[in-house]
């Protein structure tokens, strides 16, 4: 593999464990951003004359990453506009589950809805307390981060699969923005019928571009309201005649964040997606072990089998400081310090917090 950190000069001054906030944008991403602006400022329309082909291929990169079919696939500013536009479009008085504590973005936009909201708590037993819950309250639709931001708990695909073969109608609408570009990932060969996610993490493509994909299968309980004239085929086009997905797509259309969410696309297949995904797990179970023998972790983290590359451990403000002043890069979240491993990082960074954690004990 091609040494990955000259590729991202902001790992050269600190220690970077802070993807789950942000992920850092590879140089090749910002050059091609570069030349992208270069080209509007002295070509203006002539460069967007061919914006619709543009968008067109990056649709087809972000679909054929995740195994969707571009028909299927909608770009979109953020992971909160597509939930937006999803909700808006769910009949009232659903009945909706959701995760107490789940990610604001997903939770606040059906909170201040007219749906009928039910929730399953997040701790060890996750998959449990979500099959207790739709059997008891018979949701219509279960609302989720495939991640958990705060915890890295990751829910289980399986399981997903299970309760979908005894809920077939259960509507699965996942947030994908703290997992996709972490592991390989397939739209067709997973049982969620909606996913939505922002880039600027773990797709490492910076602000302002995400996607949307949303299976044939669950469009018949799905009925978007947001339009704009970008969603028309034609000019000569009436609203009327707007496809499913251009609903996501109602204003002029982006090349720059979108490209970029492109060449980050690029840039993993480049550096070979299936090593980095391998790297990634590897430093997240060696992370955990050596988490676990220091008394760091909850048992919502150590009891479960498969974690994400997110971990809190258990530490204050102050420690907090003492890492800062290591120059090590985390964020202080639910109680706790949040760490977070992707593929840029190694385990000499593991060693370096280990190190600054033991120097405050």
């Amino acid at each position: 593999m091609e040494e990955l950190k000259k590729h991202f000069p902001a790992l050269e001054s600190c220690v970077y464990l802070n993807t789950a906030s942000n992920g850092v944008i590879p140089k090749p991403v910002i050059e091609w951003r570069r030349q992208h602006d270069l080209d509007l400022m002295n070509h203006a329309s002539v460069f967007r004359d061919k914006h619709k082909l543009h968008i067109e291929q990056i649709r087809q990169s972000v679909a054929g990453f995740f195994n969707a079919s571009t028909d299927e696939t909608a770009l979109i500013p953020n992971l909160s506009f597509g939930m937006n536009t999803v909700l808006e479009g769910l009949p009232k008085g659903q009945k909706i589950l959701l995760l107490k504590n789940d990610y604001p973005s997903i939770n606040w936009p059906v909170e201040t809805r007219d749906f009928d909201i039910c929730y399953a708590e997040i701790d060890e037993n996750l998959e449990h307390n979500i099959e207790e819950a739709v059997t008891k309250h018979r949701p219509d639709v279960f609302i989720f981060s495939i991640v958990q931001w705060l915890s890295g708990i990751k829910i289980d695909f399986e399981f997903l699969k299970h309760l979908k073969s005894y809920h077939p109608n259960l509507l699965l609408i996942a947030d994908g923005t703290q997992y996709l570009g972490t592991e390989n990932f397939s739209f067709a060969k997973n049982v969620i019928d909606v996913l939505g996610a922002s880039a600027y993490k773990w797709l490492t493509a910076g602000y302002g571009n995400g996607f949307i994909m949303v299976k044939e299968s669950a469009r018949e309980r799905i009925f978007p309201r947001t339009i704009g004239f970008n969603s028309a085929e034609r000019f000569e086009s009436a609203a009327a005649e707007t496809t499913f997905m251009k609903h996501f797509e109602p204003g002029h259309q982006d090349t720059l964040n979108y490209g970029s969410l492109e060449q980050a696309i690029l840039f993993q297949k480049k550096m070979g997606a299936e090593a980095l995904y391998h790297k990634i797990e590897s430093l997240t179970e060696k992370a955990k072990t050596r988490f676990a023998g220091m008394g760091l972790l909850k048992n919502d983290t150590l009891l479960r089998k498969k974690h994400a590359p997110i971990f809190n451990l258990k530490g204050d403000a102050t420690l907090f400081e003492k890492l800062k002043q290591h120059n090590i890069i985390c964020s202080p979240r639910g109680g706790g310090i949040r760490v977070s491993f992707h593929y840029y990082n190694t385990e000499a960074d593991l060693e370096k917090l280990i190190v600054a954690i033991k120097s405050r004990l």
